[in-house]
């Protein structure tokens, strides 16, 4: 575990003392061997499920994926930002930098915390340096409307979380996820009992965001930096699933039927927000509705819990999380070259630049799911899983894909594909800075394909 964490902490020191004209170089290279080095983590040798176990911190088959893919976010994130940081005074860049790796330690302590408790206050924590981003890197005068959205959604959602998880430990004596599914299970029977339940996952639908607790995402995403935007599409939603997997143990018996209305709300918000995606003028806020819509599939697949729901929701969550920050990538490439998001301003972008149009081919078929990505992967085990807990969850999934499709297609053709607007004369070419941050997205995306048990959880 200190193996990375201690690394990553490192790299403070490192963006404060190196030199200026080194300080991207070295902290690329410093965080890529931090990414190198949680790889050993996917190894999960062990019998119990518990990976490199202390008091405090452990690995499992279901944390281990999160953790890997926020340490391998953190360099893309330093590649992506190198360009429109230039600019910007050292001691500013340093303290983005800075950030970025603050950050990451707050999802590695999430993610791998045994106890609940520190688990919630890593989750809580990981807002600061979010909300620092959008309000002081953010491209317009909304930023401090979208951070404020951000910051009073996810903060009143996560009190009664709090509450909560503060009656657990009295009534069951440990917070720890090591021993909190030995204990013995609770008499879930009052009405109190069921605002318990709903306080325990409200924070997580929040984050999710389950819909109708959406608003504050498309605003944080279109307000932010493209670092801010692809960490909180990759890694800051999955926190939430990964919170309902956990805590939802403890809930038994009562999911059984107070999870309807949510999963009808996650199951609708599928369809609203992929509508939504079709009528999009903004690019970026278009890639953000995708993800709610991808999202919603994941709760529903989680709150059936399923073995096949749970893991179906697993492997989403990380294709998800590669796939959509590679689209924040490229339309900030697209933004840098033509400074504006809106999409009809930017057309027929592959005569222009026909590497990039390549990349925004392939990424936008991971987000439609093609096969035999792991996006699909995911989506279909979901499906199935619904469709045997009850026959009317097709109608809604199927026409969720069926949008989905139909928007991730809209949104090639009309980057891509069309006569070049004649406003946009001289492009800057594609930078090979560029074409790395897009490899090592997709990369892992199409690795997986050979190697899916990695992504499995515990039915591995």
């Amino acid at each position: 575990m200190l193996k990375v964490l201690v690394p990553s902490l490192m790299l403070i020191p490192t963006t404060w003392l190196t030199p200026t004209k080194w300080l991207w170089p070295f902290t690329l290279f410093h965080s890529l061997l931090v990414a190198g080095a949680s790889l050993a983590w996917l190894e999960n040798p062990s019998e119990t499920g518990w990976g490199s176990l202390n008091n405090y911190m452990a690995t499992d088959p279901l944390s281990t994926p999160l953790l890997v893919l926020s340490c391998w976010l953190l360099p893309l994130m330093i590649l992506a930002s190198q360009n429109h940081m230039a600019s910007e005074p050292m001691a500013r860049q340093r303290t983005y930098i800075t950030l970025l790796t603050l950050l990451q330690l707050f999802l590695i302590m999430a993610f791998s915390a045994t106890e609940v408790l520190m688990f919630y206050i890593m989750f809580e924590a990981t807002l600061i340096p979010t909300l620092i981003l959008i309000t002081r890197w953010g491209s317009q005068a909304e930023r401090l409307n979208a951070g404020t959205y951000f910051l009073f959604y996810t903060l009143a959602g996560s009190l009664p979380l709090l509450v909560a998880l503060l009656l657990l430990h009295n009534s069951t004596g440990s917070l720890s996820l090591l021993t909190l599914q030995y204990s013995a299970p609770l008499p879930l029977a009052t009405y109190a009992d069921k605002l318990w339940w709903a306080s325990c996952l409200l924070a997580f639908l929040v984050k999710m965001p389950l819909y109708g607790a959406h608003l504050w995402l498309p605003k944080a995403h279109v307000e932010a930096p493209v670092a801010g935007s692809m960490v909180l599409a990759a890694v800051l939603l999955k926190l939430g699933g990964y919170g309902m997997v956990r805590v939802l143990t403890t809930l038994e018996p009562l999911t059984k039927e107070l999870s309807y209305p949510f999963i009808i709300f996650a199951l609708w918000g599928v369809i609203m927000t992929g509508s939504i995606c079709l009528r999009q003028t903004d690019l970026k806020s278009l890639i953000a509705y995708s993800s709610i819509s991808h999202m919603g599939l994941v709760v529903g697949g989680i709150l059936i819990q399923t073995p096949w729901g749970l893991t179906g929701a697993l492997i989403l969550m990380i294709a998800h999380g590669l796939t959509s920050s590679a689209l924040f990538c490229l339309a900030n490439t697209n933004y840098e070259r033509t400074h504006s998001r809106t999409m009809l301003l930017a057309r027929g972008m592959q005569t222009l630049l026909p590497l990039m149009g390549t990349w925004w081919f392939i990424a936008s078929l991971a987000n439609l799911a093609l096969p035999p990505l792991p996006n699909l992967m995911g989506e279909l085990m979901i499906l199935t899983s619904l469709f045997g807990w009850s026959y009317w969850t097709i109608a809604l999934t199927g026409t969720g894909t069926l949008i989905t499709a139909a928007y991730s297609l809209h949104m090639f053709i009309t980057t891509q594909r069309g006569p070049t607007p004649p406003h946009i004369i001289a492009l800057e070419p594609s930078h090979t800075r560029e074409h790395l941050l897009m490899t090592l997205h997709l990369l892992p995306l199409t690795l997986l394909i050979l190697k899916p048990e990695l992504i499995w959880g515990w039915t591995a």
